[in-house]
């Protein structure tokens, strides 16, 4: 096999600038839904990059929980990102929909929500997640799995689910979107690329960009 062989020829829909909402949220909410109903595998997994205090990207996948003014995600504050996202508060963040041949970019910054609405979230997920939320010392080094493994035992022997309280270092963040990009694959890799530019509170610049 050799990689730069590789190709698809994107025929499936097209985007046009006349056709999308005032507001990229508006048109996110469509596209999410498109591919909630065309059964997109994992279809709100996103790849999240910020920055490192060396001046580095750092990216890896976390799960859209929530679209409002912005989008809405769930980690540990002492999380490599978290930490990031302390020193440096703006981020990306990237859908990919293949089955759609369709591709979203995000560009803003992430701010924390309220405590109630990670109370909210925290609550609602199952037990085994509350319990690993708080076993886990994420992005830190561990000797081995057993030290997550005793950890978690530990916990369970002294918490359940009336008892157990979602940690402070545990919570959500929304990134509140600047610029936002929809990419709609096209053939002979001319792609549709439409492109948001915040210009006000509730204003957006919308302009295609070649691809």
């Amino acid at each position: 096999m050799k990689l730069a062989d590789i190709r698809i020829d994107y025929t499936l829909k097209s985007l046009d600038e006349k056709d999308v909402k005032p507001s990229p949220i508006d048109q996110f909410k469509i596209w999410v839904e498109e591919a909630h109903q065309s059964k997109v595998h994992e279809w709100n997994a996103m790849n999240l990059s910020t920055v490192r205090p060396d001046g580095k990207p750092n990216s890896r996948i976390v799960l859209l929980k929530e679209v409002d003014t912005g989008l809405v995600f769930f980690t540990n504050y002492n999380s490599a990102k978290g930490k990031e996202l302390e020193n440096n508060p703006f981020a990306a963040i990237t859908f990919f929909w293949p089955v759609l041949e369709r591709q979203v970019r995000f560009i803003g910054e992430v701010e924390k929500i309220k405590i109630e609405e990670s109370d909210a979230y925290f609550f609602s997920r199952p037990f085994a997640s509350q319990i690993g939320a708080l076993a886990s010392p994420q992005s830190q080094v561990i000797p081995n799995r057993a030290f997550l493994e005793e950890k978690e035992a530990a916990l369970l022997k002294k918490t359940d689910e009336n008892t157990i309280k979602r940690p402070e270092h545990w919570g959500g963040y929304r990134l509140v979107p600047e610029e936002v990009e929809f990419w709609q694959g096209r053939s002979s890799r001319l792609h549709d690329r439409i492109h948001y530019q915040r210009e006000g509170e509730a204003s957006w610049k919308i302009e295609r960009l070649a691809p």
